[in-house]
């Protein structure tokens, strides 16, 4: 997987893998069926991007006050380091992150009119650390440039339009580097999990989300167990957790599929609450990452999309091989089309 690979011979060439994350996966149990579904598409999207062979790998994902805090919050940051915190079930340990590139990258940005935060000691948690399980089986990857985007501190959370328009600016930095970028926007859809805000009633956990902390094994097991009983109250149709919303998911990835990114720039920024739930803010992950393709890109090679109540979540990927142009039919991992 070095920038020598054979395959890569062609500067720039990038592709988009969506994918949602849970801290719920493997902690919750699932219908035999659900599970079989889910599987299959998470293996399918391994597939994908094992035969695709990328060079590095820009990782867009938010983060849930494991390693960002009230206390000073960034709409963006790029790590030119970063440590999983380990929470849920995700191990600990250092990504492989190409520091030099993602300095430069940020340069980029920089004098594209972009601001993003640089962390030299990132700390990330299962936003960041899930897809590279799932696709790598852990921190062995192609050279990783982790991008945190906000998706649950207001009022910092980057608009849509912003979201598109840095994409595309990461999409002209990667056009110029040698080889092939994968580019992994980690998040939503639709879901909203018991994630705390400034409004909580509780002073103790208001400072807990604004003051930098490690998470102790108590709050680790308090998490777990919030995020599992509110899975299992979505589960059997508890109304006082919001629901999934497939028709908002499905519509989300047809626009992303389409290529016409400009069509999101209207949405407003309290409808996609209302509408998806708070935590749906981290579907821009995957905006960002897609509109770093190039311009005339349609289609997908496979997508996937089931709402799983037991794991708060309207679960999608999609995969798009940018060097393509116009890949084939979006296809689900039993060969019919989502």
């Amino acid at each position: 997987m070095s920038a020598g690979n054979s395959l890569n011979t062609v500067a720039g060439q990038r592709a988009f893998l969506g994918l949602s994350h849970t801290p719920l996966l493997g902690v919750a149990p699932l219908a035999p069926q659900t599970e079989a579904d889910l599987m299959g598409a998470l293996a399918r999207a391994r597939e994908e991007v094992l035969r695709w062979v990328p060079d590095r790998v820009v990782l867009v994902a938010p983060d849930h006050y494991n390693g960002f805090f009230n206390e000073l919050m960034p709409p963006f940051c790029i790590g030119t380091e970063a440590d999983s915190v380990g929470d849920y079930t995700m191990p600990t340990g250092k990504l492989n992150v190409d520091e030099a590139t993602a300095l430069a990258c940020a340069d980029f940005l920089l004098d594209e009119g972009f601001d993003p935060a640089v962390s030299r000691r990132m700390k990330v948690d299962h936003g960041f650390v899930q897809p590279l399980q799932l696709l790598w089986d852990g921190f062995e990857t192609p050279p990783v440039i982790p991008l945190f985007m906000n998706a649950v501190a207001p009022p910092v959370i980057p608009r849509v339009r912003r979201c598109r328009q840095l994409g595309e600016a990461l999409g002209r930095f990667l056009g110029q580097l040698s080889g092939r970028t994968l580019l992994i926007g980690s998040g939503g859809l639709s879901h909203e999990p018991p994630v705390p805000t400034m409004d909580h009633p509780d002073p103790a956990v208001r400072e807990r989300i604004t003051l930098r902390s490690d998470l102790t094994e108590e709050v680790r097991l308090r998490k777990m167990h919030a995020a599992a009983a509110a899975g299992q109250a979505l589960e059997t149709g508890d109304p006082s957790i919001k629901p999934l919303n497939p028709a908002w998911d499905r519509q989300w990835m047809d626009t992303l599929e389409s290529g016409d990114l400009g069509a999101l720039d209207g949405l407003a920024e309290t409808a996609i609450a209302e509408e998806a739930g708070r935590s749906a803010h981290e579907s821009k992950t995957w905006l960002i990452a897609r509109a770093a393709l190039p311009a005339h890109v349609r289609g997908s090679s496979f997508r996937h999309y089931q709402p799983i109540n037991a794991l708060i979540a309207g679960f999608g990927v999609m995969f798009v091989d940018g060097a393509l142009g116009m890949p084939g039919p979006a296809v689900g991992p039993d060969g019919k089309s989502d």
